[in-house]
């Protein structure tokens, strides 16, 4: 199918990351323009950027917590492609130790509420502005199944994404559409959420290395297969095609194999070579 993406601007952000990168390496294939946003990892995205040498793009290094340096983030995408058709809310890391609730920081929780939620905000109202100009333009933020089943010892991060998840989804979806209207021809602002499952990335690639973590994970799922990144990056193209997904908005997409908060399978079921 046609995804009619080539020469649409697409901000990313988090583009370093395993799922950032796989993300921005679809959308290159489609022929969009690419401002791929780091904050730290500057060496991964200059090699990402080189990678995708045919494609037009720009890299940009803020930290989107604070909103001086996201508006500057949105002021470089402008200056060089003029306008944002698309934004790609990826950023937002998960802190890899198992902290209970009642031994977690108030320090810990706000880094968190600020990696992942507050850096969302920003990035989306920074967008909406422009989108008000433009009377066009979509998005699709990265969510998590940790927000739809919870996950102890990582309270903050459940609790940040399941707020992007829905009630910024779901509240958003409103005002976009009407920042950019419905029209004879086009089909009217967008906005999405996608929430991978445990996805093989460098961060967690050698926890789900282990034999055994592989089968508790995957006996949780009806299809016993940790994702990929290229299977987020696939539904978030898609989610952002107005030609494909034209008349979707406000959803919640769980990209999980059909996980749920029960085990489906006995962990000597599972092919960990398989999985």
């Amino acid at each position: 199918m046609e995804t009619k993406l080539a020469e649409k601007v697409v901000l990313i952000t988090g583009a370093s990351g395993g799922i950032g990168s796989a993300i921005a390496r679809m959308f290159a294939a489609e022929g969009a323009k690419l401002v791929l946003h780091g904050h730290r990892n500057r060496v991964a995205l200059a090699k990402l950027q080189h990678e995708l040498s045919r494609a037009e793009s720009v890299v940009i290094h803020v930290d989107l917590t604070k909103e001086l340096e996201v508006k500057k983030l949105f002021a470089r995408a402008m200056k060089r492609f003029g306008r944002v058709d698309t934004l790609i809310v990826n950023a937002g890391a998960w802190e890899l130790p198992n902290v209970p609730l009642h031994e977690k920081s108030l320090r810990q929780w706000q880094f968190t509420m600020d990696g992942v939620l507050t850096s969302a905000f920003l990035c989306t109202q920074e967008f909406f502005r422009f989108v008000k100009r433009q009377k066009r333009g979509n998005a699709v933020l990265i969510g998590s199944t940790a927000a739809i089943f919870g996950e102890a010892g990582h309270a903050d991060y459940a609790a940040a994404k399941s707020a992007m998840a829905y009630g910024l989804t779901r509240s958003l979806k409103n005002e976009l559409a009407r920042l950019a209207p419905h029209t004879k021809n086009y089909c009217g602002g967008r906005i999405n959420c996608v929430c991978p499952s445990w996805t093989i990335v460098p961060r967690n690639k050698a926890k789900l290395g282990d034999a055994k973590m592989i089968r508790n994970v995957a006996a949780t799922m009806a299809l016993p297969k940790i994702a990929r990144p290229e299977d987020m990056a696939n539904a978030v193209v898609f989610l952002s095609s107005d030609a494909l997904a034209g008349h979707i908005t406000g959803q919640t997409l769980v990209i999980a194999g059909g996980m749920e908060g029960r085990t489906l399978w006995q962990p000597d079921e599972i092919d960990p070579q398989l999985a």
